[in-house]
């Protein structure tokens, strides 16, 4: 799993996000990209370089 599937998991949300409406948003879609989001931390998420980040870091 690499950064662009993250960015592809979130394509078209709407920011700013909470992890809830990440996780609802990339729902159906690959597994680990799923798993990797549900363990980023509980707050609100500017764009979809704060939430890779969050991933990757």
């Amino acid at each position: 799993m690499s950064p662009i599937d993250i960015q592809k998991a979130l394509k078209g949300m709407d920011y700013p996000a909470t992890k809830e409406q990440i996780l609802e948003h990339a729902k159906g879609g690959d597994k680990d990209v799923l798993d990797a989001l549900q363990k980023i931390d509980d707050r609100e998420y500017e764009g979809p370089s704060g939430v890779s980040a969050a991933v990757f870091n």
